[in-house]
């Protein structure tokens, strides 16, 4: 109790503290998630998205970011594709292709990975993204040169059949890949 007496007593001093006139002061700098200023899912779409390339120190910044956020989705297939392709190409992007990165950042992992794949069509604003576009591309490729095509599902079907679906006996699974 006594730590949030001392919390909220040192917010007040913080607060009391910045009301000099003609100045205006932000005590919390949204950066991260959905409210960062690097993200196209804020809360009013209305606001266009702001992107510094001017200093290299300000574009080494939102390289470093936009990497971070390409290599640590949670998903590891993607980490790994995207954090890769993102890596080999964001130093030669300009403005837009790096608000296009940021729009495909912003797709959610399930949805993005069965786009990527072609397990489901993508939506037209996904598909005319050109980030989007060089990602599946690559996908596909390595698809087609490293995988038989037989453990791959139909373009449009998803993929139901599990790495131990070969498997038979008495510890076979029953279906899918149990």
């Amino acid at each position: 109790m006594a730590s949030l007496r001392r919390a909220l007593l040192n917010a007040h001093r913080i607060l009391n503290s910045s009301t000099v006139p003609n100045r205006t002061t932000t005590i919390f700098r949204p950066q991260y998630g959905w409210v960062s200023r690097f993200s196209s899912t804020n809360i009013s779409n209305s606001q266009p998205l702001d992107i510094d390339l001017s200093t290299e120190e300000s574009k080494r910044r939102l390289f470093n970011r936009l990497l971070y956020r390409s290599k640590q989705r949670g998903f590891l297939e993607l980490d790994l594709v995207l954090g890769k392709w993102v890596e080999e190409h964001i130093s030669s992007m300009d403005e837009n292709g790096i608000k296009a990165l940021v729009h495909v950042l912003d797709l959610e992992n399930p949805d993005l990975w069965k786009w990527l794949t072609n397990q489901e069509q993508p939506p037209e604003a996904v598909s005319s993204n050109p980030v989007f576009s060089a990602v599946q591309e690559k996908v596909l490729k390595n698809l087609n040169d490293h995988s038989a095509p037989e453990t791959r599902a139909i373009p449009g079907q998803p993929w139901v059949r599990g790495w131990d679906d070969i498997k038979k006996g008495r510890d076979g699974p029953i279906a899918g890949n149990q």
